[in-house]
């Protein structure tokens, strides 16, 4: 993946506006964003997979203010929220495609 797929890729990311969608469920996120992260992941993916790992965790980041936003008792606490959507992330890899490299059965580490 070269650095302006990936930069276009995380323009993208920014143009949905997820910390402001804290009207949505993790799971409508899920829905609604997952066949896009799948294509990447499939597209960008097929010979250099951690190469996509940065973009990813961008990703991550973007969900993590999300809950921030969503959430009470994450508002004020990134960090906390990080471990949240870790600790989803391990219990429901299947949630999201991106989910599955970082966090299926090789693990990649924290998340955020």
């Amino acid at each position: 993946m070269s650095a302006k797929a990936g930069k276009r890729i995380r323009q993208e990311i920014r143009s949905w506006k997820l910390p402001a969608r804290s009207d949505k469920t993790l799971g409508d996120l899920a829905r609604m964003f997952d066949r896009q992260i799948r294509g990447w992941v499939n597209y960008y993916g097929v010979f250099y997979k951690s190469a996509l790992y940065p973009t990813l965790r961008h990703l991550d980041r973007k969900l993590v203010l999300w809950a921030t936003r969503k959430y009470k008792r994450l508002r004020g606490h990134r960090r906390r929220a990080a471990h949240w959507l870790e600790r989803i992330a391990r219990e429901k890899p299947r949630m999201f495609a991106h989910w599955r490299l970082l966090w299926g059965k090789t693990g990649m580490g924290r998340a955020g």
